[in-house]
């Protein structure tokens, strides 16, 4: 993604919070809360991240997220 069109999509959601498809194209997977929760075991939370353990494979790590729409997205295993 060019910067130009990155900057597009950070104003858009500033204005009307971003759609799935932004943030895809941002920060590759994104979950909602049942997502989340199918996928991932919440450990704690310190907005705007939230610390978790991938079910799959016991992996732990950060995700970040967003209020509105509630999208959880970038995970970083640790």
């Amino acid at each position: 993604m060019k910067f130009e069109e990155a900057v597009d999509v950070v104003k858009k959601a500033q204005q009307e919070g971003p759609s799935r498809e932004d943030m895809e194209a941002l920060y590759g997977e994104v979950w909602d809360t049942a997502e989340l929760q199918r996928d991932f075991y919440v450990k704690s939370f310190l907005a705007p991240c939230v610390f978790v353990e991938r079910k799959s494979d016991g992996q732990k790590g950060t995700l970040d997220f967003i209020h509105h729409p509630r999208f959880y997205y970038n995970f970083r295993a640790h």
